[in-house]
């Protein structure tokens, strides 16, 4: 007999217009649908904010394009996902000046997170970058294992 896998419970999903005054919206709102006392509402709203930043500075989005949010929990930990439009130049990716003033957003994703990818939907689709943060110690964690964590599908 094969052990069910967890399904993801969608905590919140939302749809933001392409402009900056989104980004304080998304953090409110993954706030509100987690609640002040979860052990990782901060940095998913650190997270949240990262991921939104970067979706309108670096993706094709214009004012008029919707931004999705998501955010799910398996297990004992939780799941950000940022869905844009994706960009015709460039993909995210961690920037390695150690003097830049700015595009340190993945570089603190990568800190908080213990673990995070990118989701193309195929080209004109848009793409979906998310990060996994751990609500509890690893080693009494009950997440997906990495192979199960490609079905997590948290995208909006």
């Amino acid at each position: 007999m094969q052990a069910a896998s967890a399904e993801p419970k969608v905590i919140g999903s939302i749809h933001l217009a392409g402009i900056r005054e989104s980004v304080p919206r998304a953090r409110a709102e993954v706030r509100r649908w987690l609640g002040d006392d979860h052990p990782v509402v901060d940095e998913a709203v650190l997270a949240v904010s990262e991921l939104m930043t970067n979706a309108l500075r670096h993706s094709n989005a214009k004012p008029y394009t919707l931004i999705g949010l998501t955010v799910a929990a398996v297990g004992g930990t939780v799941y950000v996902g940022v869905r844009d439009p994706g960009s015709t130049f460039s993909a995210p990716h961690i920037r390695q000046e150690s003097e830049a003033e700015d595009g340190r957003g993945l570089l603190i994703i990568n800190e908080i997170a213990h673990d995070w990818g990118v989701r193309e939907h195929g080209h004109g689709l848009g793409r979906t970058v998310w990060c996994a943060i751990r609500a509890v110690p690893p080693l009494a964690a009950s997440a997906p294992a990495p192979a199960e964590r490609a079905a997590v599908e948290i995208d909006s």
